[in-house]
């Protein structure tokens, strides 16, 4: 199998996983209040699975009247984002018509499966086929999950109120290696639970994010093999 093949063959592995959960945020997105229309549309311009799942899930906690926090929440998500658009620009090419593709291709699965690869040309093979194919495949599958959420009504009739949670948990557990990491989990999830209760929906996302933003920059704990960094510093 050449290098390019074995390229190829990874990236639609990511791609087959990605678009899966697509189905979810359809049917969450429609329980949430949204139509089918507004939910397609909503992947096709955000299309970045942790904003939108954060958008729905604000939303449908707290209606019309969380509609600022839901987009704060899903905006917060998103700026990672701009950090994937720097590491990918010597990547993605030169050209101003790429450059604004890739804009909208530039997610984690697009950015892992290229820095993956030692040779510049498969860099831009796996950004390329991972970004394209997920585009096409989470549209399809949201479309799905819309119909679908539509017809069956109710989302914790079958369990699909969880799929939100479960999207982020995904997104957090292989970053729980180090001390620091937990502890800026663990703050963060203990003051969004607390503050449930007590505030409008969506708030407790925000004050929890500035939480975690906070411990995270002192990183007081350090990493998990005892060395420290001061506030805005990396260790090597």
């Amino acid at each position: 199998m050449t290098a390019e093949r074995e390229v190829w063959r990874e990236a639609l592995g990511v791609v087959l996983a990605t678009s899966a959960y697509g189905v979810s945020f359809g049917a969450l997105a429609v329980a949430s209040g949204l139509d089918v229309w507004q939910t397609c549309v909503l992947s096709l311009l955000m299309f970045t699975g942790g904003s939108q799942f954060a958008f729905v899930g604000v939303f449908a906690a707290g209606g019309v009247s969380a509609l600022p926090s839901a987009i704060a929440s899903a905006t917060l998500l998103g700026v990672r984002n701009v950090a994937y658009g720097m590491r990918m620009s010597p990547i993605v090419g030169t050209t101003p018509a790429r450059r604004v593709a890739a804009a909208h291709f530039t997610i984690d699965e697009s950015t892992a499966v290229a820095i993956s690869q030692r040779d510049p040309r498969l860099r831009q093979v796996g950004f390329w086929v991972t970004g394209i194919g997920i585009f096409i495949g989470w549209n399809i599958t949201t479309l799905i999950g819309a119909l679908v959420g539509d017809v069956l009504g109710d989302p914790k009739t079958w369990g699909l109120d969880a799929a939100a949670a479960a999207a982020f948990l995904a997104l957090l557990w292989p970053r729980l290696k180090e001390r620091q990491a937990i502890a800026v989990g663990v703050a963060a999830a203990v003051v969004a639970a607390s503050l449930t209760p007590l505030i409008m929906p969506g708030l407790p996302v925000l004050v929890a994010a500035v939480v975690a933003i906070v411990v995270g920059w002192f990183n007081w704990l350090g990493r998990v093999d005892g060395s420290t960094a001061g506030p805005g510093e990396i260790d090597r």
